[in-house]
């Protein structure tokens, strides 16, 4: 059975097609939070909002299992109380001594003025009396210089111990708030108003998005929220391609997902470095970024992406599939179906793309054209005319 087509009357348009993937040209990173004072790296979630969900700013996005937070902190609680009981006690027992201590000082210091009394006495005592008095006076001052020094070590010492059991009792109150604050980290908030975008993991069955359950590493970016009012595709063009693509060309864009749908848009950012393929490094690709118009709720980041850039647009052109081309004797033509056979009718070719042609003859729009492979005189025909309209 033949193969046939229409003869068409609309712009001619050559393109370029490159695949991409879709990315937010704003999108905020989600990770999961670094603890302060923890070893363990994996932490489990057990809350996740959905893909496609609009959340506000502060609106829960995350949170991951607190119950080793939870039961850290009021471990450290419970021995933060204790050395607050240790400490009570030690100032009690300090201020004994203390008052202790004063009435020894107190005591010797009386001591010591009554020597005093009775060595200025001695003028009208016995020898022996006054020798002995003098003793006495000397054992006095010996005792206070004695008890003053003993008095200030004993401070000193009881003043270490206190700060001893204060700074243990200091450590036990920041592990606590570590606790409290690393608990807070494992709820995370939405930092912006947008578009929520869980962001894929291989698992054993392969890629799949993150979901309850799971366990993250600390600092791994496991989702995204996005401004859902810019969106753009990202795509490696070859190095052969690249002369062609211009910033400010329009592209069509078909999502792998959707292929029915259809996106507008412009070439928008083109990298002036390279990457060398992993094949050859004499072939290099470079990034471009190409604004898509509007909004859509199908338009999602990291889903594939199909783009046409638009090279050439010839307006009201006469349009063939490029397989109804026949070359004879260095001349084009094309077989209109007529009546139950079909005539042959000489064309020239003006521009040509991969699937179809812009002539002009005698043709008209409407006609019925049969389709067929194209010779290798077609081939190097379409090379020619794609070489004079670069």
């Amino acid at each position: 059975m033949q193969r046939v087509a229409k003869v068409e009357r609309r712009d001619f348009v050559r393109t370029v097609r490159v695949q991409g993937t879709v990315e937010a040209v704003i999108a905020h990173p989600i990770e999961a939070p670094r603890l302060a004072i923890q070893t363990a790296n994996q932490l489990t979630l057990t809350t996740l909002v959905t893909t496609g969900t609009h959340v506000k700013k502060g609106d829960l996005l995350a949170e991951f299992d607190r119950q080793a937070q939870t039961r850290d902190a009021l471990d450290r609680k419970a021995e933060f109380d204790d050395f607050e009981q240790q400490i009570n006690k030690l100032k009690a027992t300090q201020a004994s001594d203390k008052a202790s201590d004063d009435t020894d000082i107190k005591a010797a210091e009386d001591a010591l003025a009554n020597a005093v009394l009775e060595v200025k006495r001695s003028e009208i005592m016995s020898r022996i009396d006054a020798e002995k008095r003098k003793e006495d006076l000397d054992e006095a001052t010996a005792k206070l210089k004695q008890l003053r020094e003993t008095y200030l070590l004993r401070r000193r010492s009881a003043a270490a111990a206190l700060r001893l059991l204060e700074i243990q009792r200091d450590s036990k109150k920041l592990a606590v708030e570590h606790a409290n604050k690393n608990a807070d980290l494992l709820a995370i908030h939405a930092p912006t108003d947008g578009l929520v975008v869980v962001n894929s993991t291989f698992k054993n069955s392969g890629f799949s998005e993150w979901q309850n359950g799971d366990q993250v590493g600390a600092g791994t970016a496991f989702m995204q929220v996005v401004n859902p009012g810019a969106m753009r595709v990202r795509a490696p063009v070859n190095q052969q391609d690249l002369p062609q693509v211009q910033s400010g060309q329009n592209v069509e864009v078909r999502l792998d997902a959707y292929p029915e749908q259809v996106f507008h848009g412009k070439v928008d950012l083109i990298s002036s470095v390279g990457t060398a393929d992993n094949f050859s490094p004499m072939l290099h690709t470079f990034t471009v970024l190409f604004l898509i118009d509007g909004t859509d709720a199908k338009l999602l980041p990291d889903l594939s992406a199909a783009v046409d850039v638009e090279l050439e647009r010839v307006p009201n052109s006469l349009i063939v599939p490029r397989d109804s081309l026949v070359s004879e004797n260095g001349k084009m033509f094309v077989r209109v179906a007529s009546g139950g056979g079909s005539e042959e009718r000489e064309v020239k070719v003006l521009h040509m793309n991969d699937v179809e042609a812009a002539v002009e003859g005698k043709l008209q729009p409407g006609e019925t054209v049969i389709r067929g492979v194209a010779s290798e005189a077609v081939q190097a025909a379409a090379a020619g005319v794609a070489t004079s309209n670069k």
